[in-house]
C-alpha cells in the first residue's frame, strides 16, 4: 500500500527552503502531491501578487524530482476537499502553521516541518527590490 503526502504553498521566488521542505515531505511517503496557491488566493492571503505567475510556479514545482503531481490551490477553505480528492495519507505544512491544520487529523496524519532557517521569500523579495537593502 502506498502513502500519499500532500502539501501546499505559493512557491514564489523559488529558493532552497522550498526545495528542502519538498524533499523532506517526499520522504514521508511514496507519492508527493503539491498544491500551488493561485495568484488570486495569494493576493487575498498575503496582500500582494506573486512575483511569478501561477503557471510558471506550477511548472517549476512540477519539474522537481521529489514531486509526483501538482495542482492549482484555489481556496484555503477547500483543503479538506483537496486532501480527499488526492487520497492523501499525510498533510505536511511548515511549522509556522503549527496547530492550524490539526482539525484535518480525521482525514489524514498532519505533520509540521521546521522551516529552513534564515530563508524567507518575503525577505528575498525585499532584498532584491532594495526595500531593506
Amino acid at each position: 500500500m502506498s502513502t500519499t503526502v500532500i502539501t501546499f504553498g505559493t512557491f514564489d521566488v523559488f529558493h532552497l527552503g522550498h526545495l528542502r521542505v519538498l524533499e523532506r515531505a517526499a520522504v514521508l511517503g511514496d507519492r508527493l502531491v503539491v498544491g500551488v496557491s493561485a495568484d488570486v488566493l495569494n493576493e487575498r492571503k498575503k496582500g500582494r501578487a506573486p512575483v511569478f505567475p501561477e503557471e510558471e510556479r506550477i511548472a517549476i514545482v512540477a519539474a522537481l524530482k521529489p514531486v509526483d503531481e501538482v495542482f492549482l490551490e484555489e481556496s484555503l477553505e477547500q483543503k479538506r476537499a483537496y486532501i480527499s480528492h488526492y487520497r492523501a495519507d499525510i498533510l505536511v505544512m511548515g511549522d509556522d502553521w503549527t496547530g492550524k491544520f490539526d482539525a484535518m487529523s480525521d482525514l489524514c496524519k498532519v505533520h509540521y516541518l521546521p522551516r529552513t532557517p534564515a530563508i524567507s521569500t518575503t525577505a528575498l523579495i525585499e532584498k532584491i527590490s532594495g526595500v531593506h537593502g
